[in-house]
């Protein structure tokens, strides 16, 4: 099974920029679709964006839709979310998950997801 590393957190202030890694090991994340989560203190952890394991397809909620973009580098196994346009509201811990469900993916839904990594945290305050 895959394990999942989140880094690139960090405060920010609104309308800055910051770019998370998700890091795969032990095993080749090239058979995984990898979506990004985030939850809020007091909320639910939700869904943020999704890439297909071939990278061709990519989607995002409608709160991230173009701030956000999601890409991969398999060669380096590893997921990047570009956050751009940062607003308070984005701030939550941000998880990556990996599925081996790709037709899955557009919806971005949690169960569908089977490793996830322990998170980062992002602050976005002035």
């Amino acid at each position: 099974q895959v394990q999942l590393v989140e880094s690139g957190g960090g405060l920010v202030q609104p309308g800055g920029s910051l770019r998370l890694s998700c890091a795969g090991s032990g095993s080749t994340l090239d058979y995984y679709a990898i979506g990004w989560f985030r939850q809020a203190p007091g909320k639910e952890r939700e869904g943020v964006s999704c890439i297909k394991s071939s990278g061709n397809g990519r989607y995002y909620t409608e709160p991230v839709k173009g701030r956000f973009t999601i890409s991969r580098d398999n060669a380096k196994n590893t997921v990047y979310l570009q956050m751009n346009n940062l607003e308070p509201e984005d701030t939550a811990v941000y998880y990556c998950a990996a599925s081996t469900r790709d037709t899955k993916c557009p919806w971005i839904y949690e169960p569908d997801f089977d490793s996830w990594g322990r998170g980062t945290q992002v602050t976005v305050s002035s």
